[in-house]
């Protein structure tokens, strides 16, 4: 009875307009809209298209877009800012310009920050929120997955940033020299070194000749004010996209979008075009890059067509048939062959026409040219001779699988469409598999015909200069340190523990909503125990397990056997070849590896619901019967001496191997021998070796398996039993540690590992505690060291990273304290080698306050929630809460205890952290590693930039 401008949104005239939608169907579309729809309509949003299950809506005031996807199926949301501006953005003078602002937009805005004691690393972590950004070429994005009922903190903090970020000169001094460690990290690894070059070589004029995180000058030179024109130019509604997955009601969400987001204007001026194009490139291009080092590396770069190209996605399968799989062409022509340690192909859509690259790492002793011309030799067979039925066949459904694997969390799509929106287009998420599966062989041939040919190519070498000259085994001891992404992606975020307890990697335990009694526990075969939860996520079923058998039982002498009989696994059976086994799993998209542990033996798959009775048949029959054939051990061990020989040059690496060694006796679990010993041991490793080790080891008796996602679990509960019932119970108890506990009383000591040609020092300092996970000390010391250097929020983090601005990376755990092993506490970080000494002093100064001072009840209080509310996050996807639940069975824990866990965190006291600290960290113990680019003294090398401040 009233215009559709006059109606209100008063309930009264809702519950109207929704009783009439009801009654009258011959009611113009117009009209027949529900009453939540009608709200929408009428407020700030309009509603624009849907697809896949998402909605994108558009703020009517400010150009602002929105999409969301409600899911209720965990207590958790992922909030996710995406800004259409990146490194395609710059130029010279300011490249690095949107990275850097990055981390300045963190520092503070008008409405979080320090002054008012709620910075935006403190809010959202204390909460238990999952927080970082990223910067890419096209795009960067700002993103918060957290429980769901802290959905708005997230929306007020981002909204906040847009455009009321401080970006004061005091923040960008010190936070320069943070990003410009993040950019010595990187130029200390070949690879990335090589990647930089490679687009810069490709690309001319067209600003993706550089790197996202900018040229060094550029990063040391860029003013404030610079940034802030940057920032003011880009940071609007209208060029910003916000999504919402996860846990949340629609119409609520789009009143706080429009709360906090709606009171902005949009840009006052157009949003700059980008309309460099790249001359036509008119011919090939070769550079070397020769630094220290052990093994070379081959990049190949052809020039691709612009993201929303259709020739994108016959590109996209010629990467998987190149690259994807035992089957690939270049895993059968290299890697088995062992002329290669790993081989990648990359064919990432960009707005603007990207490069289809192929990276190979040499095997120890291959020379660059044989690698190169099989590359191009799999490149001709392809535009000469085409694919075959199989290859697209297997690619499309590996595809298929990864797009519902895509959908396990509401993080990941977010982080899927963020990419897509980049691009230009966010359906192209949606209708990827679609348009994919479209592709034919003849597509895939001509896109090879027309795209990777020789004047389109760009060719880059790294050539170990000279086999590290000078070793990276460790110096003798010294006073020095007293006296003193994907590689594209550039992300502020903290290091985590290296090696961590698994309950605190995998953000511990929380009761919610009574979780364990949607569990199934039965033992399915005498020794096997299974575990299933079932969970929201459309097909997807991500299985894991575990039984004893890992590095603790490798017998004297070969150290080794334990790594090497689980990577022979899934090298074929006595049954099939492992190309047959292979291709049975890429056909349906599944996976399935195997890895070993110091007490375990652990698989873990994923897999569509109707492929379950597949994997545990490959599943058992590769635990049953790997065939260990003798030129797959070559090959593996080839491969596996290439990647111990590329840890000489890794300085985070050569730290932590000598550090273990200071703390632990050779004979501990914990012990990491040199790398010239792990070689040694690889190298004696013999066929009769692996059988006779899997014959002793491998069985039933402490086997776990857990599953979850859209499980049925007396399907998977036969299939076990048809596949295990028979197979051998073992039982075999692991060497006792009394003999070789570290000893808590060492005296402390620092040494240092020289390792040329690099930019920046990694640091370790740390002793040995004496007790493990399950011990009453543990969760109380755990706490006290997460308030140290947990997360960004923590004391080491805030002052010597963002006060200061001497690290990227810097952090503290407790570590090598699972199955019973007395573990130790470390704290990590990385220094330019200039600033080695200032960043010591620093982090003494934290740890020193620490330990004298202790914790406050604020912050444990504070830490406590954090751990509480990552619990929701951590058990957001399958494989999250596979891993939580497999952890806890292990440990011997009931299932209850997925519940209440959060029970033993909520009941440590100011006291038991305080005094956990006093018992076991004494600084007069601590061990001290340096690794990198400085002498015995701790003074950079000649050919090193000093950085001093």
């Amino acid at each position: 009875s009233k215009p559709l401008n006059d109606i209100s949104s008063s309930p009264a005239d809702l519950r109207d307009i929704e009783i009439i939608a009801k009654t009258a169907p011959d009611v113009p579309k117009l009209y027949r809209l529900s009453a939540h729809e009608i709200k929408v309509t009428m407020s700030k949003f309009e509603k624009i298209r849907a697809s896949g299950g998402i909605t994108e809506f558009r703020h009517k005031g400010n150009g602002l877009t929105v999409l969301l996807k409600e899911d209720h199926s965990s207590p958790v949301a992922t909030f996710m800012v995406t800004y259409l501006v990146g490194s395609r953005n710059e130029a010279i003078g300011y490249t690095g310009a949107t990275h850097l602002l990055e981390h300045l937009m963190f520092k503070g805005s008008d409405n979080f920050n320090k002054q008012k004691g709620n910075t935006i690393w403190t809010e959202l972590q204390n909460v238990g929120a999952r927080i970082n950004a990223s910067t890419w070429l096209d795009r960067t994005n700002y993103f918060e997955m957290l429980p769901s009922e802290h959905l708005e903190t997230a929306i007020a903090i981002e909204a906040d940033r847009m455009h009321r970020a401080f970006l004061d000169d005091n923040d960008r001094q010190p936070e320069m020299t943070v990003v410009r460690n993040e950019f010595e990290r990187g130029e200390n690894d070949p690879w990335d070194n090589l990647d930089k070059h490679m687009w810069a070589t490709a690309y001319q004029a067209h600003p993706y000749h550089h790197s996202t995180i900018g040229w060094r000058s550029d990063i040391e030179g860029v003013s404030t004010q610079r940034l802030r024109q940057f920032y003011e130019t880009y940071y609007w509604p209208n060029n910003a996209t916000a999504t919402v997955i996860g846990d949340f009601d629609t119409e609520k969400t789009l009143d706080l979008l429009d709360r906090y987001f709606g009171a902005y204007s949009k840009a006052p001026h157009p949003i700059p075009e980008m309309y460099t194009a790249e001359p036509e490139q008119e011919g090939p291009r070769r550079f070397v890059i020769r630094r220290s080092g052990e093994t070379g590396i081959i990049g190949l770069a052809f020039k691709s067509p612009a993201g929303l190209h259709a020739d994108n996605y016959a590109l996209a399968i010629l990467g998987g048939i190149l690259g994807t799989g035992k089957n690939s062409r270049y895993y059968q022509s290299l890697i088995d062959r062992g002329l290669a340690t790993n081989v990648s192909v990359w064919a990432h859509p960009f707005r603007d026409n990207g490069l289809f690259m192929i990276y190979a790492m040499l095997a120890p002793e291959v020379e660059h040219q044989q690698v190169e011309n099989i590359l191009l030799e799999e490149l001709r067979s392809i535009q000469e001779n085409g694919i075959t039925d199989d290859e697209i066949r297997r690619t499309k459904a590996m595809v298929r699988a990864e797009t519902a694997y895509s959908r396990d969390g509401s993080f990941s799509i977010a982080a899927a469409l963020n990419e897509a929106i980049s691009l230009g287009d966010w359906t192209y998420y949606t209708t990827y598999v679609e348009k994919l599966n479209a592709v034919s062989a003849a597509d895939v041939r001509s896109a090879a015909q027309a795209y990777l040919v020789e004047d389109k190519s760009t060719t880059g070498w790294f050539e170990p200069r000279n086999k590290l000259a000078g070793s990276a085994e460790a110096q003798p001891a010294s006073q020095a340190v007293n006296a003193g992404s994907k590689p594209a992606f550039y992300r502020g975020s903290q290091a985590q523990p290296p090696q961590g307890p698994v309950a605190a990697d995998q953000d511990l335990a929380v009761g919610s909503s009574n979780l364990a009694v949607r569990a199934t526990d039965e033992i399915a075969v005498s020794g096997l125990r299974l575990v299933t939860m079932p969970m929201e996520v459309p097909e997807v079923v991500s299985i894991t397990g575990s039984f004893p058998g890992g590095n603790i039982f490798s017998p004297s002498g070969q150290k080794a056997v334990a790594d090497i009989t689980a990577s022979m696994l899934d090298k074929g059976t006595l049954k099939r070849d492992k190309f047959a086994i292979s291709d049975a799993l890429e056909s349906v998209g599944a996976r399935l590896g195997f890895s070993s542990t110091d007490y375990r033996i652990n698989f873990a798959g994923r897999c569509l619901k109707a492929d379950v009775p597949l994997m545990v048949e490959i599943l058992a029959e590769q635990l049953r019967e790997p065939a260990f054939h003798e030129e797959d051990l070559v090959s593996l061990k080839k491969r596996a001496i290439g990647g111990l020989l590329r840890q000489k040059e890794d300085t985070g690496e050569q730290a932590r191997i000598r550090f273990s060694q200071l703390v632990y006796s050779s004979e501990h679990p914990n012990y990491i021998p040199s790398i010239d010993q792990q070689i040694a041991d690889l190298e004696k490793l013999t066929v009769d070796h692996l059988k006779d080790f899997h014959r002793r080891h491998y069985g039933l008796g402490g086997m776990q398996v857990v599953a979850t996602g859209e499980i049925d679990h007396q399907l998977l509960s036969e299939e076990l039993k048809k596949h295990f019932k028979d197979w051998p119970v073992i039982s075999v108890s692991p060497p006792s540690l009394s003999s070789c506990r570290a000893s808590v009383d060492q005296p402390g000591g620092s040494e240092v590992v020289t390792v040329p040609d690099k930019t920046s020092v990694d640091l370790y300092l740390g002793l040995a505690v004496g007790i493990d996970r399950e011990h009453q000390d543990y969760l109380p010391l755990y706490l006290g060291s997460y308030i140290l250097g947990g997360n960004f929020a923590a004391r080491l983090m805030a002052t010597v990273r963002d006060e200061q601005g001497l690290t990227y990376s810097i952090g503290s755990g407790i570590a090598g304290a699972g199955d019973g092993k007395d573990g130790y506490w470390v704290v990590y970080g990385s220094f330019a080698p200039g600033m080695l000494k200032q960043g010591h002093q620093a982090t003494m100064e934290q740890i020193n306050h620490w330990f004298d001072k202790g914790v406050t009840i604020e912050e444990l209080e504070a830490k406590k929630t954090t751990l509480v509310g990552s619990y929701k996050v951590g058990l957001a996807n399958t494989r999250g809460m596979a891993a939580t639940l497999l952890d806890m069975i292990e440990r011997g824990r009931d299932l209850d205890y997925l519940d209440g866990f959060v029970e033993d965190v909520m009941a440590v006291t100011h006291d038991n952290v305080n005094a956990a600290i006093n018992e076991y960290i004494r600084p007069v113990n601590i061990q001290e590693v340096a690794a990198g680019s400085i002498d015995s003294n701790g003074q950079p090398l000649t050919s090193v930039e000093s950085n001093d401040p």
